[in-house]
């Protein structure tokens, strides 16, 4: 990602980071030659530059960077190892979070309630941004547990969060389009498809009740016409 300085600072200084969780042979050229033409495009926007790469560990350095050694040694470049940092519990709570997706899975559920109990000390809004990305990383580390085991693995409701309504949302438009193909003997048309995925998840549950009534594709239009959320 790209972080730009704010508007009021002097120094005007751009920061290029790279999360890196594969291996990736062509790494420095890609982020230096992104980097450099974006720079190239902005240079009078920003004084200065600055990488930083994150990699869970050195085993997914690139291997050959002998070209970019200047680089990869000067104080424009900073390479972050996780696993070096140092324990999920002394660390700011910003880069625990990045910790959490690389600690081991026997190692998960205490670290994310541990780091649950600390975000209960944050301000509101932060807090809930906190418990989302804490949970989102727990269910993609576990995925294949159920929602009651990852409930009663951190000790919360999942239906609070915003990772469980996505996974419920996808799930009912899924399945809404599949009953409405077969229900009309035809694909649906893209235009169509693009109107319901827009629904939220309330209409597609009323959708996938009034489809059984329909018998040609202009009764779908004409619900949709009638229900979809109004830009």
């Amino acid at each position: 990602g790209v972080f730009l300085p704010p508007d009021d600072d002097p120094t005007g200084t751009v920061f290029f980071v790279e999360v890196q969780f594969q291996k990736d042979e062509r790494l420095c050229e890609r982020l230096f030659g992104e980097a450099f033409l974006y720079f190239y495009r902005n240079r009078e926007r920003f004084a200065d530059w600055q990488a930083v790469i994150l990699y869970p560990s050195r085993t997914l350095e690139q291997p050959n960077v002998y070209p970019y050694r200047a680089l990869l040694t000067s104080d424009q470049v900073h390479c972050i190892y996780l696993d070096e940092v140092g324990d999920i519990r002394q660390v700011p709570l910003g880069v625990a979070l990045m910790l959490l997706t690389t600690v081991e899975e026997s190692q998960a559920p205490e670290a994310a309630r541990f780091l649950l109990a600390r975000a209960q000390q944050e301000a509101i809004e932060t807090r809930r941004g906190i418990i989302e990305m804490i949970t989102t990383i727990i269910v993609y580390k576990f995925g294949q547990l159920s929602c009651l085991e990852v409930e009663t693995m951190l000790g919360l409701r999942l239906q609070e969060t915003r990772v469980y309504q996505e996974a419920q949302t996808d799930e009912a438009l899924r399945l809404v389009i599949r009953l409405l193909t077969r229900q009309l003997k035809q694909d649906l048309p893209e235009p169509i498809q693009t109107q319901i995925q827009a629904l939220p998840l309330p209409l597609l549950e009323s959708l996938g009740e009034a489809l059984l009534d329909f018998r040609q594709l202009s009764d779908l239009h004409d619900w949709l016409q009638h229900h979809s959320p109004q830009p």
